[in-house]
């Protein structure tokens, strides 16, 4: 990566436009869901930018008389002008007046944050980019996931914010984990989806009264297939995302363990299927990594299914030709 994806947090601080024309609205249109306050400073402003300011969402400013305090708590800068000549100059203005990050408009090489293509389900919000390279894949890829999120998800996810305080004051770690991976995959999501937001609230609330049941071990037997990441089943991969812990051997490649849950335990093993096992005995929810197919499950993990939860998750026998 050439840009390291990050969100900029804007409460209490101020995104700063410079320019008054239509891509200066652009920009605009973009920030105005934050909480940031919003300065345009330009010579000539657009209609809809002034309309902006007449409802009191952004404050204009003759950027004649630009000062340094324009930018001072600045989270953000964008110049755009429409204008190469004038976006340079007042890309160099915003620097050598202690702008910290600035965005020119369509200028890679002037940017020190790049603008990604936003799918909003506020709070929650996914961005896509591609460093500069393809904005109409970007774009493509925020239509694909447009489809994936339901528009009432951002307030789901703004319950279980109110409630996380609560979850974390009566559940383990272990605990929390499981129940938010109920919450959001379980009955709690299927009605807040079909529309019935008080019985979701209803469910998650009578689920975190009942409490946590006793941790139950698991061992899921994913075949890592031959080699590449994109040729890990589906099921794998939510497997991965899920787990405690990832048991594998010392020549598995590494592509493979990025699709893994970040701060899930890696385990290298001499003997994985007896690492795996004394894991899941322990409480925890283990991946057994091994590579190629995995077409049968090991004696071991058979005669484990029982007193243990065990998964058997095939992979891919070869690569495709």
């Amino acid at each position: 990566m050439k840009a390291f994806p990050m969100f900029l947090a804007t409460t209490g601080r101020r995104i700063v436009i410079l320019g008054g024309g239509e891509q200066a609205a652009q920009k605009a249109r973009l920030v105005i869901r934050t909480d940031a306050e919003i300065v345009v400073a330009g010579l000539d402003f657009d209609d809809e930018l002034r309309a902006l300011a007449d409802e009191g969402r952004v404050r204009l400013e003759d950027a004649r008389e630009i000062r340094a305090d324009l930018f001072k708590n600045a989270a953000l800068v964008f110049v755009a002008t429409g204008s190469a000549g004038a976006d340079g100059a007042l890309h160099a203005l915003a620097k050598g007046m202690g702008a910290p990050v600035v965005n020119v408009v369509d200028r890679p090489a002037l940017c020190d944050a790049l603008t990604p293509s936003i799918v909003d389900r506020d709070p929650v919000v996914v961005a896509i980019g591609t460093e500069g390279t393809a904005p109409v894949l970007g774009r493509q890829i925020k239509t694909a996931v447009e489809t994936m999120l339901e528009p009432r998800l951002g307030a789901l996810a703004a319950l279980a914010g109110r409630m996380r305080g609560a979850v974390g004051q009566r559940l383990s770690s272990r605990a929390r984990r499981d129940f938010w991976v109920w919450v959001f995959s379980g009955p709690v999501r299927a009605a807040h989806t079909a529309g019935h937001e008080q019985r979701a609230a209803k469910l998650l609330k009578a689920r975190l009264d009942e409490g946590p049941g006793a941790a139950e071990g698991s061992v899921a037997y994913v075949g890592a297939g031959p080699g590449a990441a994109d040729l890990v089943s589906l099921r794998g991969v939510r497997r991965m995302q899920e787990a405690d812990v990832i048991v594998h051997g010392p020549d598995l490649p590494r592509e493979i363990l990025e699709l893994a849950r970040r701060d899930a335990e890696r385990e290298i093993a001499a003997d994985p299927v007896a690492a795996a096992l004394e894991a899941a005995r322990e409480g925890q929810r283990v991946v057994l990594l091994v590579p190629g197919a995995a077409a049968e499950l090991p004696e071991t993990l058979a005669a484990a299914q029982g007193a243990l939860a065990v998964e058997h998750v095939p992979g891919v026998a070869a690569r495709p030709p």
